[in-house]
């Protein structure tokens, strides 16, 4: 679990330090909002993955 705390962590530092720099109007801030985007739905899968196998460790596969 700790592992895809840090992932997480990571991946959202990283989509803050890409997205800070497009907080001006117009395009860049559209190019800022979908990076955030992909980033959160990235760090999500990242969770999802340190899960799973964190539960095929412990035997529970289902």
């Amino acid at each position: 679990m700790k592992l895809a705390y840090i992932i997480n962590a990571a991946v959202v530092a990283g989509a803050l330090l890409i997205a800070l720099p497009g907080c001006e109007k117009g395009p860049a801030e559209k190019a800022g909002a979908s990076l955030d985007n992909a980033a959160e739905k990235a760090g999500d899968q990242i969770e999802k993955a340190g899960d799973a196998i964190q539960d095929a460790a412990k035997g529970n596969n289902y």
